[in-house]
């Protein structure tokens, strides 16, 4: 059983054991299920700079402990005064330290911003999780997903307004998993099975992605240049976090980032 297996056999146990705590009609009466989703893809898709979807994220099963004396409403405040264009807050506690408390107080410091709940969705009281603690954005990964399951839990995140990230690996995920209820595809440069990273799957991918739908890469990302190369292959989005998150100052890593960003933009106006 790889990584990924084990993540999902262990989410299916929690998501039956959560159901059984508290239902989906609880969940329809806390105060941040009646807010209106802040759009990620229409930034996006009106963006002339790249943007950063920047991640609080406390450990990992590949790198394990990652920062784990941070505050999500610090970090993640910081991220916005930065220029990040989006949050991604982990929820799964077993295998990324992440939690709904943090989702929370991470919403709580930043009320108008896009976030993302990252998780692994294998059910439908997922999505009623997410709108609960106001995240605006979920993730469906193509790799522990049947087609089928895409096409229904993100027809069913659309009817609760939330914005739909497709997370593919290769070429015969995107194929088999794009459907017409996905707002955002991200390609992930980690394989969930090895957990190694290549920014190739990025540039390979880059041009089987329909130009209908906002791309963005997540995974093995950490300079300028790399980030302005796949720019260039039509990526408006870049989901980083464990660049950030191994620094004592995820904020001001990104600042510093975003700086390099400028500054190679500004010598070389060509490559944005």
């Amino acid at each position: 059983m790889n990584i990924l297996e084990k993540i999902v056999a262990r989410k299916l146990v929690e998501v039956e054991a959560s159901k059984r705590t508290k239902s989906i009609s609880d969940l329809e009466k806390e105060a941040l299920f009646s807010r209106t989703s802040v759009s990620l893809s229409d930034a996006l898709k009106i963006a002339a700079t790249p943007k950063i979807i920047s991640e609080f994220k406390r450990k990992s099963p590949s790198k394990g402990i990652i920062n784990g004396d941070v505050l999500p409403e610090i970090v993640t405040a910081d991220y916005v005064a930065a220029g990040a264009a989006a949050l991604s807050v982990l929820t799964d506690t077993d295998f990324f330290g992440g939690s709904f408390d943090d989702f929370l107080r991470a919403r709580k410091a930043n009320p108008n911003i896009p976030m993302l709940r990252k998780d692994f969705i294998v059910d439908e009281y997922q999505l009623f999780e997410a709108k609960s603690i106001g995240a605006d954005i979920i993730l469906l990964i193509a790799a522990c997903l049947e087609p089928s399951e895409v096409e229904s839990l993100s027809k069913k995140a659309h009817d609760l307004g939330l914005e739909v990230l497709l997370e593919v690996h290769n070429s015969e995920e995107l194929a088999q998993s794009l459907c017409d209820h996905i707002d955002i595809v991200g390609v992930n440069n980690r394989n969930l099975k090895t957990f190694e990273t290549s920014i190739e799957t990025s540039i390979e991918l880059s041009e089987q992605i329909p130009g209908s739908f906002v791309k963005i890469s997540e995974s093995g990302l950490s300079d300028a240049e790399t980030i302005l190369h796949l720019y260039n292959h039509g990526y408006k989005g870049f989901l980083i976090g464990e660049t950030f998150m191994k620094t004592a100052n995820p904020g001001a890593a990104l600042a510093d980032l975003q700086n390099n960003l400028s500054q190679i933009s500004n010598r070389n106006p060509h490559v944005v």
